[in-house]
């Protein structure tokens, strides 16, 4: 089969197309045709390498799984043995994490995994984006800040993967939603539902005055320094950035002080509270409550363009490849 293998650590152009080796579904492993794949920041960290503490888990001058990719939308082609909750022929989506690259004709999964079946009204390409933004999103906005009806949340990098996707699932919550981005941008994040949209060259969302039960900074562009005077008597910041001062500043919120600074890296979380938090997802996109956004698509063979066109820090959502 066709894959995008990642041959070192380094720019775009360490993303080769080769032919590898299809896989066999093992016992409890479906093998899916991917038909749409998610091209996403996290998987541009990954081939630089960074950050360089993640090699000591990933490899250390290479992964260790060097197929690129981990979100998909496919068709189950085959079943292992003692399957029982797929079909051949069941239209899934899903994430490989610390596993097989999606980036590839083909991709085994356990049943058990992050995977479900793909509601009828999405297509593959729009259904190959749910587990980078939304996921992601999801789980900091409902799970960590445990967003309520009537609370303010600021999304800070709101026309992003993570950031259109915050800012629909805060206002399903219930928030009154103020989104950051660039000029070019607002209409689109006004579109999705803020409230109020900021362009971050004009305004200075922490020195409007304004406060805020929770600053959702998508892209790590901004500290919790600087936020917290931005953040109410009892506000959250949240970062799925991590750097060694927002690890500083999450170990000393815990125990001293009322505002809170918070990470997480959802893919670490276990894979039944991730199955859980996309059936969820699932239910908001069988009715209806979301919509997908997506900037560009590529074919299997420009992953390499995909990543250049991310690491440039201009994309509106999601970059899907097709296949």
């Amino acid at each position: 089969m066709r894959a995008i293998i990642i041959t070192k650590y380094g720019s775009p152009e360490v993303l080769q197309l080769q032919y590898v080796q299809k896989p066999i579904p093992k016992d409890k492993e479906v093998l899916v045709q991917v038909k749409a794949a998610s091209a996403t920041r996290a998987d541009t960290m990954m081939r630089k390498g960074s950050p360089w503490l993640g090699r000591l888990f990933i490899g250390l001058t290479k992964p260790k799984h060097p197929i690129s990719g981990t979100g998909f939308s496919g068709v189950v082609e085959a079943i292992g043995k003692d399957v029982t909750e797929f079909e051949v022929g069941d239209a899934v989506f899903g994430e490989s994490i610390f596993g097989a690259g999606t980036n590839a004709e083909y991709v085994c999964i356990r049943e058990d995994g992050v995977l479900t079946i793909k509601p009828e009204q999405l297509s593959h390409k729009e259904a190959a984006t749910i587990c980078d933004g939304y996921l992601t999103s999801w789980n900091f906005l409902k799970e960590i800040a445990e967003v309520k009806p009537g609370q303010s949340v600021l999304i800070n990098g709101a026309s992003g993967s993570l950031g259109t996707a915050a800012v629909q699932l805060a206002k399903y919550l219930g928030a009154e939603v103020t989104g950051v981005c660039s000029a070019q941008n607002v209409d689109l994040v006004a579109t999705i539902g803020a409230d109020k949209v900021l362009d971050y060259n004009k305004i200075d969302f922490t020195k409007t005055g304004e406060m805020y039960d929770v600053v959702f900074d998508t892209v790590g562009k901004s500290k919790y320094s600087y936020c917290k005077k931005a953040l109410s008597f009892k506000g959250i910041y949240l970062s799925p950035v991590l750097s060694f001062s927002l690890l500083v500043r999450v170990v000393w919120t815990s125990m001293f002080g009322r505002k809170k600074a918070k990470f997480s890296a959802t893919g670490t979380k276990s894979i039944p509270a991730l199955r859980l938090l996309l059936n969820e997802l699932k239910e908001l996109w069988e009715s209806n409550q979301l919509k997908p956004v997506i900037d560009r698509y590529y074919a299997l063979e420009e992953t390499g363009k995909a990543h250049e066109y991310i690491d440039m820090g201009r994309k509106k959502g999601n970059v899907v490849i097709l296949l």
